[in-house]
């Protein structure tokens, strides 16, 4: 990389996202982790919201991946079950910087996500049993009520709910953007490079890094 600035520094992405998230998390006001996660409907109609980014997992030479939860019945579970991809920007005001993401998903639905379901407060819990997530809902009420009824069954240690858990995007892209004087913002762009495998199958072949214009 050819950035004359530290904050590029780096040959893994995943570390700089990471660098780039823990400065965010002394500076952001609230939910320094917000992302904005894209995705596509049946038809092709692109649908965003805002989720929180649980972990960005580096396994060290440029490999990693971003993690979330979520409940798999709601639009962006079923949409993502669909397609296999999704995208999202992470941007800090504060800093004047942004990250953009583009990838595939595959679920995380074994230890890592009773884990990370266990480490949530009581009430979210059982919150993720009583919300038929996405659904219509014909009253506040009504999910409060929904909410007490999973509380009286499950008690104080719910497990975790079959239909939620955990969704890693394993990026194909990574930009990161930095607010620059007079609009001449930093761009630098990471697309995963392809070849192929002893058995003719595609496996990544690490990255190519390049200067955007703004």
């Amino acid at each position: 990389m050819s950035a004359q600035d530290d904050r590029f520094d780096g040959e893994d992405p995943f570390v700089i996202a990471r660098s780039w998230l823990a400065e965010a998390e002394a500076s952001e006001p609230n939910d320094a982790n917000a992302i904005a996660l894209a995705t596509v409907d049946a038809e092709g109609m692109p649908d965003v919201r805002m989720v929180l980014l649980k972990d960005i997992e580096s396994y060290g030479d440029g490999q990693g991946a971003f993690v979330f939860y979520t409940n798999y019945d709601s639009a962006k579970g079923r949409q993502i079950a669909a397609t296999g991809k999704a995208a999202f920007v992470m941007h800090w005001k504060s800093l004047r910087r942004q990250i953009r993401v583009r990838g595939t998903v595959t679920r995380e639905d074994g230890p890592q996500a009773d884990a990370y379901y266990a480490s949530r407060a009581l009430q979210s819990r059982i919150g993720a049993w009583a919300s038929a997530q996405s659904q219509p809902l014909s009253s506040r009420g009504a999910l409060m009520l929904a909410v007490a009824r999973q509380g009286a069954k499950w008690g104080a240690n719910p497990p975790r709910p079959p239909f939620w858990g955990g969704f890693r995007i394993d990026p194909v892209q990574i930009e990161f953007w930095s607010d620059g004087a007079f609009r001449l913002h930093d761009r630098f762009q990471w697309v995963r490079e392809a070849a192929s495998g002893e058995d003719g199958r595609v496996v990544s072949a690490g990255w190519k890094v390049q200067r955007l214009s703004p």
